[in-house]
């Protein structure tokens, strides 16, 4: 864990992993607390959150395809990862352990 916040892209790294937890914690687990249960606070307070983290992703990844130059379709596959469930855990092995490697050496 460390040595991903070594690097910019480990950081964006982690923060993919937290979106896209958010993300599914929203799906399913505060949206049937809601729709179900009638409970709608929890999905309120990790709304707000994964509102957040979803902007801070965005932020990241224009700034992760600046300094590592990627190109436009890479970046276009990245954001897209944020808005499908389970999508930025498949980029995490498709579009970022390739470049983190990279990053390293």
């Amino acid at each position: 864990m460390y040595t991903l916040l070594q690097t910019k892209l480990g950081r964006f790294r982690i923060l993919a992993f937290l979106e896209g937890l958010s993300f599914l914690t929203i799906l399913f687990v505060t949206m049937p607390l809601k729709y179900l249960y009638q409970k709608p606070e929890p999905n309120k307070i990790v709304g707000l959150v994964h509102g957040l983290l979803f902007l801070l992703y965005l932020v990241e990844l224009f700034q992760v395809k600046v300094e590592l130059g990627w190109k436009l379709k890479k970046t276009f596959l990245a954001a897209l990862a944020s808005v499908l469930p389970f999508g930025t855990f498949v980029a995490e092995r498709y579009l970022y352990l390739k470049d983190d490697s990279k990053e390293s050496k």
